[in-house]
């Protein structure tokens, strides 16, 4: 089997050579990797004289890796708009027809992006050589991609405009679309590791900053903008339609994938026997996740972001519920974009060394903290118009604290890009990455269910003097406000479960971040690199 190591030549060092007389032949292949590991280090500059793990020299950018960059930035930014779809502005615009609950099972649709690691042993160990172990399945992805999003341009309006009664079939298609540019990340995560020279991996992780947050914004910010009716009839532009901006998306998709396929070499790898079988990968899966250390890194991503689960998922929701139109919110998101890009470069050249975890964990509090303010702006937006002090306020609060996500999505992709292992890379990758991601999607889905549990809604019917009050489900879908106009009523909702379940979220962040996820970051960045490496 093809590894991403083949061209190195490894030769066990002679205190090993009695002890791998007993080893088997997976055993060996995992002893010399093991030695690789410290050799490579020790060239990179992480290991002294003595053995002991030290931070390496930085060095400038070569041609080549320059030009690496900007390939996984372009590959990253394809990922990326399927992403800004499903995970932004799709639920933004479906937020007036349906309720939180509705909106709850929208979010499914990211779950596949979540759950890679399921699938990313085949991506890993099934490819064809001729064509390259990474591009086999970049090609087909993005060719798949394109054709579903063309597909999509035609059908998925008409599932738009009865939403509430579509919401299995709109879930369905970007489940499926998030699906594929999960798969294709996983290659592209893999590719990183062997694309890029070994003292500037820790680029690998701007890399995807800005192509995932290019994509991203391109489809939540600048659609959303576009796709205004407010926005077009202001600067004089027509309405930009959800098909046409699918299509456009297909043929650059298409367009980015003929490129890859004729005009970029990937290079060629030698198979070695056993090295990246599916049951071979799956198995290292299993024997990665029995490793102390690693289970410790698993658990501390599950619960990083509940802190800010609900902010994430329901403020931005809120904010436009409270009168704030979708142009102006895709504008205070589009101010903070290069902020972003700043962020993942300050992030990747802070993650060098031996402490990659360094930005992650700085950034905790005060990201905890603009949670907070952000709650705060809820509870105090003033009705329509808003003055310009206050759309500068929400300006600068929102700059901030994507600002700091930004600083912890790189650092930890930084530590992830460094103690992964080449030969399975990709799967080494995408399991760390799984968790983390999945630390971020699977509260959602609770959070929106809680928001709608906690808050008390009533439909207040007046009738010839007399009054009634009727308890209604909710207040925020066009759906149950109509239930309540059906009524003669008004409907109001007295308590908003937003507030409680954001101090929910708030308080267990706390106390956990105190109790483990610190402590524990900071030892698990402290152990050399080899201990990430599988050997008996």
């Amino acid at each position: 089997m093809s590894t991403t190591l083949d061209s190195v030549q490894i030769s066990p060092r002679n205190h090993h050579t009695m002890r791998q007389n007993h080893l088997d032949a997976e055993e060996e292949v995992e002893m010399s990797l093991l030695e690789e590991d410290d050799r490579r280090l020790a060239a990179a500059g992480f290991v002294d004289g003595n053995g002991h793990l030290e931070a390496k020299h930085k060095v400038p950018l070569s041609a080549e890796d320059k030009r690496a960059m900007t390939l996984l930035c372009v590959l990253y930014l394809i990922q990326g708009v399927p992403l800004g779809l499903a995970l932004g502005s799709i639920p933004f615009i479906l937020r007036e027809h349906l309720s939180y609950s509705q909106l709850a099972v929208f979010t499914l649709s990211a779950y596949p992006y979540s759950l890679k690691l399921l699938w990313s042993p085949i991506v890993d160990a099934v490819y064809f050589p001729s064509l390259g172990r990474r591009k086999s399945w970049i090609i087909p992805m993005q060719t798949i991609i394109g054709s579903l999003m063309f597909w999509m341009s035609f059908s998925v309006q008409e599932l738009m405009d009865n939403a509430s009664e579509h919401v299995i079939g709109l879930t369905f298609v970007f489940t499926t679309l998030v699906f594929i540019a999960a798969t294709q990340d996983i290659a592209v995560d893999g590719w990183a590791l062997t694309l890029l020279s070994e003292e500037n991996l820790s680029y690998a992780s701007t890399c995807q900053t800005i192509g995932l947050n290019t994509g991203f914004f391109a489809s939540f910010t600048v659609f959303l903008a576009l796709n205004s009716d407010a926005f077009s009839q202001k600067w004089g532009i027509p309405v930009l339609s959800l098909g046409t901006y699918l299509r456009f998306w297909s043929i650059i998709c298409f367009s980015v994938t003929i490129w890859l396929t004729f005009f970029q070499k990937e290079r060629k790898e030698i198979p070695r026997e056993g090295a990246t079988s599916i049951t071979g990968v799956y198995k290292t899966i299993w024997s990665i996740v029995k490793l102390k250390h690693v289970q410790s890194t698993l658990l501390m991503h599950l619960f990083a972001k509940i802190g800010w689960a609900a902010h994430d998922a329901a403020t931005s929701l809120k904010i436009v519920e409270k009168g704030l139109g979708k142009e102006d919110l895709a504008v205070a998101v589009l101010i903070d974009f290069p902020f972003q890009i700043l962020g993942g470069y300050l992030a990747a050249r802070w993650s060098r060394g031996d402490r990659p975890l360094r930005p992650w964990i700085w950034a905790f509090w005060p990201r905890l903290g603009f949670v907070l303010v952000g709650a705060i702006i809820v509870w105090q937006f003033p009705k329509p118009p808003i003055s310009t002090g206050f759309f500068f306020f929400l300006i600068v609060q929102n700059l901030f604290g994507s600002f700091a996500g930004t600083i912890q999505f790189v650092g930890i992709t930084a530590f992830h890009t460094r103690i992964s292992d080449p030969v399975i890379g990709g799967t080494y990758m995408t399991l760390l990455n799984t968790f983390t991601n999945l630390g971020g999607t699977w509260p959602k889905y609770f959070v929106l269910k809680a928001v709608d549990f906690f808050s008390i809604a009533t439909c207040e019917v007046s009738d010839a003097g007399s009054s009634l009050t009727v308890k209604a489900a909710e207040c925020v879908s066009e759906h149950g406000k109509a239930q309540c106009s059906d009524l003669g009523g008004t409907c109001i909702t007295e308590r908003d479960g937003y507030y409680l379940t954001t101090g929910i979220c708030l308080g267990v962040a706390v106390i956990t971040l105190v109790t483990f996820i610190l402590p524990t970051a900071r030892r698990l960045q402290a152990l050399p690199v080899s201990k990430w490496r599988i050997y008996t």
